[in-house]
């Protein structure tokens, strides 16, 4: 495993407890750097209870994982991971998708997809979600159906238009 692919998987190990405890999906962990700064990206999201778009993680949420991460770190300060700021949020309008159940939950909207090849001849694909078949996701565009492996994937997400 890389050193990148060890600290995701330190982070999460940290997270997915707390996610779980508060009935929390950990839906990202993202590394980056800002300012100089190492920083650690946990992305956390709970279905709205109305059925509408977007999230309903609350700031408390956001505080209970980033809370249950430091705990963690501090048990172990030899940590490589000690030495990244931890940022906790929601995945916002535009949410990643990750997983394949991810598809089938957001199946009937409308996504972006990057792939790694070209499927059809395109790379980039913008439509509505058909949802999954095995291992492979289903989006139209323009009337057309493309189905890409979700390995295939390099980036999707959910796009959001305000009206």
């Amino acid at each position: 495993m890389s050193r990148n692919a060890d600290l995701i998987a330190t982070f999460r190990n940290l997270a997915e407890p707390a996610c779980l405890a508060l009935g929390i999906e950990l839906v990202d962990v993202r590394l980056g750097a800002e300012g100089g700064e190492r920083v650690a990206r946990i992305i956390i999201d709970r279905e709205r209870a109305d059925g509408l778009p977007g999230s309903a993680i609350s700031l408390e949420d956001c505080q209970g994982v980033n809370s249950a991460i430091s705990t963690g770190l501090d048990e172990d300060p030899e940590q490589e991971a000690g030495t990244f700021r931890v940022e906790v949020s929601s995945p916002g309008l535009e949410r990643p998708l990750i997983r394949l159940a991810d598809y089938d939950r957001f199946s009937g909207r409308e996504a972006r997809i990057k792939t790694f090849q070209p499927f059809d001849a395109c790379r980039n694909f913008e439509g509505r979600l058909l949802g999954t078949d095995g291992t492979n996701v289903r989006i139209e565009c323009s009337g057309k159906i493309t189905v890409v492996p979700l390995e295939g994937i390099a980036k999707a997400h959910l796009v959001h238009r305000f009206q």
